[in-house]
């Protein structure tokens, strides 16, 4: 398994593969979770790092670094955390996060934070055991993703430190 930065001609495959893996989020979400403008944009905004098996795409996890105010430690972002669904469990959402988190690390980031929709009640716990905690709540663009249930982020950050 090897973990690469994505190019353009992954764009295609990771749309898919993104789209796949929130097939899960259904039950709260009309449609995909992204179309190709969205993922313009978050190539635009960031960098996905792609981990493969046997030259098959089998995980996504898009990594922004946000540059701060003065005097203010670099802060991260980790999102749209996408394994095959064939994969899942396998251990591959937990290399990409390290991946991300050494990505961030590497640019100067002192802090990582994430959203998690409060719907995918599973996944607080599965981030707080890898060092997240819940530091508050904003509100889910409904604008952008069309939803049948209300909902909103929780909030998650973890100290990086740095080097």
């Amino acid at each position: 398994m090897q973990i690469r930065t994505a190019t353009e001609a992954d764009f295609e495959p990771l749309m898919h593969l993104i789209n796949a893996a929130f097939e899960v989020e259904k039950f709260f979400k009309a449609g995909d979770r992204v179309d190709a403008s969205m993922l313009r944009g978050y190539f635009q905004q960031g960098t996905f790092l792609l981990l493969e098996t046997d030259r098959a795409l089998t995980g996504a996890i898009f990594v922004e670094v946000k540059t701060p105010p003065d005097g203010e430690p670099k802060r991260a972002y980790f999102g749209l955390l996408s394994v095959s669904p064939h994969h899942q469990k396998s251990g591959i959402g937990r290399r990409l996060v390290a991946a991300a988190e050494e990505f961030a690390r590497e640019s100067g980031a002192w802090f990582m934070d994430i959203t998690v929709v409060n719907l995918r009640t599973e996944l607080p716990p599965i981030y707080e055991k890898l060092g997240y905690r819940i530091t508050g709540t904003k509100p889910f663009p409904a604008t952008q993703m069309p939803i049948t249930q209300l909902c909103h982020f929780l909030c998650m950050t973890k100290e990086l430190g740095h080097r």
